[in-house]
């Protein structure tokens, strides 16, 4: 038994050893990409790209991979760069995916590499900046490729390095970002056992880590209901149909939906109108109403039960009003959803990246993601990485999309580490 435990202490000292010379690797890896990734992060703020136009983020992406001996295919979806990382040992394939679009905001951050590009967006000229942090994730992505791939004999599998255009969604008319990639193949040739997201933050200090299991962001859906009526004077409202009170009926029976008839102990869900036009002159009344809105919530089945209670109520208060309605619910992003076993697994992984006590379980989001799409063909995970000063008060800081929204480049080696970590400590506890 003594001879037993002696051999056990050995084992985990020596595993211990093992760790620690892992862990002292990674670090010295990731600190020589440090000033590279903000680099790379300036040089891409400076020049954003709208989504499905990210052609010169792709470019710079796509080289770097090559360089790097990677299998890389370019084009798909429009800008999209895909490239795999073979290991030098056999196993599974994991997935690390970063999203290269800029939004229609002009930037007021005052920073030295401003954007001061302008475009021209549905007919209106506009700034256009990196507001939600998408050339943070190209930058850390790109570093973690560097580190793994000077790693590659060690891994025990691949690893597939997703650069997505168009996570903001697509220019009208078109199709885009990940839906997109999944619709041209990209997990045909090789589909990966699991897959890992990287979103930075305002909400968190920098260097910390925000995760959550299960629902973790809502689906985002839109509708548009258009009230049809018959046109009146204002003095005389008997001799038509009135579609602004028809439409008023809806606005209040569209929201006891969530209130009164959907199971909110479950999961919560929010029914917004944004608004509401109608009508041209103080005394007459018009011959419709459009109204427009959007949908959240974090239940596949509650979300298929609210599209059709709107159709439902919208159509019978305008019927009862003598009016009609049409209702025209757009799909957008689904439930992002962490798969529960996978996050528990990866846990240790992100407080390895961050430290334990940085490493925050967040409140539901009821803003959206189209990774959200990887989620609903394998097992995945995305999380948060605080990109605000701790200096500065979280309730007061510049949220994601402002052009205020700013990102500490303090943060960008513990978001390059735990890309990283992500990738090693899965392919090692599932290597075949």
């Amino acid at each position: 038994m003594k001879r037993s435990l002696i051999s056990l202490a050995i084992g985990f000292a020596a595993f211990s050893t093992f760790n620690a010379n892992a862990n002292a690797n990674l670090d010295q890896q990731v600190k020589s990409v440090e000033q590279q990734v903000i680099k790379w992060r300036r040089d891409f703020h400076q020049n954003p790209e709208l989504g499905n136009r990210e052609t010169r983020t792709a470019g710079i992406v796509a080289k770097h991979l090559k360089a790097l001996g990677m299998q890389v295919q370019t084009d798909i979806a429009y800008t999209g760069v895909v490239g795999i990382l073979k290991g030098g040992k056999p196993g599974p394939t994991v997935m690390l995916r970063a999203d290269m679009d800029a939004l229609p905001v002009t930037e007021k951050a005052d920073v030295e590499f401003k954007s001061t590009k302008t475009t021209n967006y549905r007919g209106v000229d506009v700034g256009v900046m990196h507001a939600c942090g998408h050339d943070t994730h190209v930058a850390m992505l790109m570093g973690a490729a560097e580190v793994l791939a000077n790693m590659k004999d060690e891994l025990h599998g691949n690893v597939m390095f997703v650069f997505q255009p168009a996570e903001e969604g697509a220019p009208q008319g078109e199709e885009g970002g990940a839906e997109l990639m999944l619709k041209e193949g990209i997990f045909k040739k090789y589909k990966p056992d699991a897959a890992f997201g990287l979103h930075i933050t305002s909400g968190l200090h920098s260097g910390q880590i925000g995760y959550r299991s299960g629902p973790a962001m809502a689906s985002a859906d839109s509708f548009e209901i258009t009230v049809h009526g018959r046109q009146a004077h204002g003095s005389a409202p008997w001799t038509g149909v009135d579609p602004i009170a028809a439409a008023a009926q809806i606005v209040t029976g569209v929201n006891h939906i969530v209130s009164r008839q959907v199971n909110i102990t479950k999961e919560p869900a929010i029914i917004s109108f944004g608004k509401i036009a109608g009508g041209v002159r103080n005394n007459i009344i018009p011959e419709e109403v459009e109204m427009v809105g959007t949908i959240r919530n974090f239940d596949m089945d509650n979300r298929a039960q609210i599209f059709e209670k709107i159709k439902t109520t919208a159509t019978h208060i305008a019927k009862s009003s003598g009016a009609t309605a049409d209702v025209h619910i757009h799909e957008g992003y689904p439930v992002t959803v962490n798969n529960p076993e996978l996050t528990a697994k990866m846990l240790p992984t992100l407080e390895r990246a961050a430290g334990e006590n940085n490493v925050i379980e967040m409140d539901k989001i009821t803003g959206a993601e189209d990774f959200s799409f990887y989620a609903l063909e394998i097992p995945s995970v995305f999380v948060f990485l605080g990109g605000t000063p701790a200096e500065q008060d979280l309730a007061t800081v510049a949220s994601n999309h402002s052009p205020y929204f700013y990102a500490d480049e303090s943060s960008f080696k513990v978001g390059t580490k735990a890309l990283s970590l992500l990738a090693i400590d899965y392919l090692n506890t599932h290597k075949k």
